[in-house]
């Protein structure tokens, strides 16, 4: 989907002194989580000093590569994996477990100096203004979302991500279903042809652009925006109520999906555009991915210890969520992705989870 830190290369290893017994996982992949998983990791590693986990925070992309290639024995992604990705896991190595983690928000992050207050804004209108139908604040579309706000003539210019990233993804699926015309001529993915704005390398860049042009609209993972102090837009939701980011207003939409979850027999559903009150509409969860069976490894220490993590990942980790700006998993997402884990065995045997 869908945090303000140095991607790259950035990976931490668990631990000092590492030992020929010791159990060494490498992971990779979403930078958005990558905070709360160093976290995770850290803790984890206190209590189970005989484990150590690297996790290289290189982008969605990056960590289902590595996932099929299987150099990273866990993946995180913002984006659930497509078919064709799908279809070589199945090549690879079998069938694979997608387990929410935490999830968090895309924001519509602006640059209109003079204007206070909240900035309303609706899914059509970005629609929109992300195909160039709208191109000046003062639209009347706008203006009439914001009654009480005096907005300029100036031109928008919207940013974009440039690379391919789960928060593309993320928020082209969300205008997809705000924008029959926005879904045809645009679409949805990891990368979109945006047909009109400037482009911006990750958060950071999209961030930049935003701060140094007058009239901009971009769009960021809500964490990013809180860390930098940039204004972002209140929402409208599928409700008709006009909501503010946050981890109280995205974990509203991930029970919504609760439904979902059982309908589909898959916890890889989107947050994006769910019904409530309460609900922020561009939410996406973030996950942990892994093969279902991981008699691969031919190590059933290393396999236990995945399953190990992302129990308590999914369960104590979850305190660190709001403190970190991520929304905690809701009680019915949890008791899905307590069974998914149950799930996952070595050879066929089961890996019982800690209780």
């Amino acid at each position: 989907m869908f945090r303000f830190l140095q991607a790259g290369a950035a990976i931490l290893t668990m631990g000092v002194g590492i030992a020929a017994a010791d159990v060494q996982i490498q992971a990779g992949g979403a930078t958005f989580p990558n905070p709360i998983y160093q976290e995770w990791i850290k803790d984890f590693g206190q209590v189970h000093s005989d484990i150590k986990i690297a996790y290289a925070s290189k982008g969605s992309g990056a960590g289902i590569g590595g996932l099929l290639d299987k150099t990273f024995d866990f993946a995180g992604s913002d984006a659930p994996m497509n078919a064709e990705e799908m279809k070589k896991a199945q090549a690879a190595s079998g069938d694979v477990v997608e387990i929410p983690s935490v999830a968090g928000a895309v924001v519509l992050a602006y640059n209109l100096p003079g204007v206070g207050g909240d900035l309303k804004l609706s899914g059509p209108v970005v629609a929109d203004i992300f195909l160039g139908k709208i191109t000046k604040w003062n639209d009347p579309a706008i203006a009439a979302l914001n009654p009480d706000l005096t907005l300029p003539g100036t031109d928008i210019t919207t940013v974009h991500r440039s690379d391919g990233s789960g928060t593309n993804y993320v928020f082209s699926s969300y205008l997809a279903t705000q924008s029959d015309d926005f879904q045809t001529k645009v679409g949805f993915g990891k990368t979109v042809n945006w047909p009109n704005g400037q482009g911006g390398s990750g958060n950071a860049g999209v961030t930049q652009a935003v701060q140094k042009t007058d009239g901009a609209l971009g769009y960021i993972e809500l964490n990013y925006a809180l860390a930098q102090h940039i204004p972002f837009a209140l929402l409208q939701n599928n409700n008709g109520k006009f909501i503010k980011a946050s981890p109280e207003s995205v974990s509203a939409a991930g029970e919504g999906a609760v439904k979902a979850m059982d309908e589909d027999k898959t916890l890889a559903v989107r947050l994006w555009s769910r019904d409530g009150d309460d609900v922020y509409p561009i939410a996406s969860f973030t996950y942990l991915i892994c093969y279902q069976d991981l008699g691969y490894l031919k190590d059933r220490a290393k396999a236990q210890a995945i399953v190990d993590f992302f129990w308590y990942a999914t369960h104590d980790g979850q305190s660190k969520a709001s403190e970190l700006t991520y929304a905690p998993l809701s009680s019915g997402v949890q008791q899905r992705v307590e069974q998914m884990i149950e799930t996952i065995t070595f050879n066929g045997q089961a890996l019982h989870p800690p209780k």
